[in-house]
């Protein structure tokens, strides 16, 4: 690249997060409004300050939660800029744009929020459902986890990834989450708890799979030149990968051993100088364990085909390991915050605040990466502006 990306000219400033459970009897809203001014008070400033909010999936999509129109009201903000919706590059589109806006000026410090009820929100209708379902429903195929398992099952046939392989990516989560007050499950879990729990969709059993939850997650995008303010250490965006290489299909992509994950990661790298070897933490969506090998080999911490391998043992991606992985139990053990608590916990462990799962040796460098199918996106961040 001839100058440095847009993305560099942002910082994230504050974050927040409200209450994190399991049926927590509370609105999308509320939930929205807890983190979101956890987060303004995180970053130094006023409610006053925030000129942008950005919001995936806006007023649409899974999960429930809240939309950008709701907290902008309750929060009585004077906008220069706004976004929100779910045809983006993954939930991590969102804090994308706002990096974006915030280096050309849009705006200069934006709320960026994902909120989620997975315990009570309200059900699809079904005019609500995605046409590429309709294919989909008539074989019982109603869940991501029956989509995701058939690619699960086709690596395995091709590169001999076994159950051992994905389980390691599921006990390590929980080991982590038992270092994280605010996770949804800390009971140990051993690999033949793994192996002996029930199955849900071969070759995912249930720990496999994340745990639904009900919480908000907010950061604060802010223009570099306030990290001399922040009263925090100034999380510099280095680089965001954003592109999506072959059809936009859940069910169609021409190689059924991964996902667009590929072109993802290879827009990010051809953003930065940094390369996967620079990165100490890596916080990578573990919707279902196989994803995260799948984003190990798309961003090139190995070979294609050699995830498995690389995750055996648990030995390479434990806390004080060659790559340290999901931090806070992930979405497996800590939480399906849709992404953006893995977003959350990079910033806790580049500001070395990570207590009891404080990665050793302070990492500078930190890898996000959100989403599965064609909604994928990442980011890399580093300790201090970019």
């Amino acid at each position: 690249m001839t100058a440095p990306p847009i993305e560099r000219q942002a910082i994230i400033s504050g974050i927040g997060q409200s209450q994190v459970g399991r049926r927590l009897n509370r609105t999308g809203l509320d939930l929205t409004m807890e983190a979101a001014l956890a987060a303004i008070e995180d970053a130094g400033l006023s409610v006053g300050d925030v000129d942008g909010v950005s919001t995936y999936p806006g007023s649409s999509g899974a999960f429930g939660g809240a939309t950008g129109a709701e907290l902008h009201d309750a929060l009585r903000l004077e906008l220069s800029w706004r976004d929100g919706g779910p045809e983006t590059a993954g939930q991590l589109g969102a804090v994308h744009k706002a990096a974006l806006a915030v280096g050309a000026g849009l705006a200069r410090h934006v709320l960026v929020f994902r909120t989620v009820l997975q315990a009570g929100g309200p059900a699809a209708g079904a005019g609500d459902i995605p046409s590429f379902m309709r294919f989909l429903l008539p074989f019982g195929a109603a869940s991501a986890a029956n989509w995701i398992a058939c690619y699960a099952q086709r690596h395995m046939h091709d590169y001999g990834t076994t159950r051992e392989h994905l389980g390691a990516v599921a006990v390590n989560a929980r080991a982590n989450a038992a270092l994280n007050p605010n996770a949804v499950y800390t009971e140990p879990v051993t690999m033949s708890d793994y192996l002996g729990s029930r199955m849900v969709s071969d070759p995912f059993c249930l720990y496999d799979c994340d745990a639904p939850c009900d919480g908000s997650t907010v950061v604060v995008v802010s223009h570099r030149d306030y990290a001399a303010d922040c009263p925090h250490a100034g999380i510099g965006v280095n680089a965001i990968g954003t592109a999506l290489g072959g059809r936009p299909s859940w069910d169609q992509f021409e190689d059924l051993t991964t996902m667009p994950l590929g072109a993802s990661a290879q827009s990010l790298w051809a953003r930065t100088e940094l390369t996967a070897a620079d990165v100490d933490v890596a916080q990578v969506y573990d919707g279902f364990s196989w994803l995260t090998l799948a984003w190990i080999e798309a961003l090139g911490f190995c070979r294609r085909g050699e995830g498995g391998p690389f995750v055996e043992g648990g030995r390479r991606i434990r806390l004080d390991g060659e790559l340290p992985l999901n931090t806070s139990g992930g979405q497996l053990s800590g939480g399906r915050l849709h992404g953006f608590g893995l977003l959350y916990e990079a910033v806790v462990q580049l500001r070395h605040d990570g207590l009891a799962r404080q990665v050793p040796g302070g990492p500078e460098v930190a890898v996000v990466a959100a989403g599965g199918g064609p909604e994928v996106g990442c980011m890399l961040l580093t300790r201090g502006a970019s």
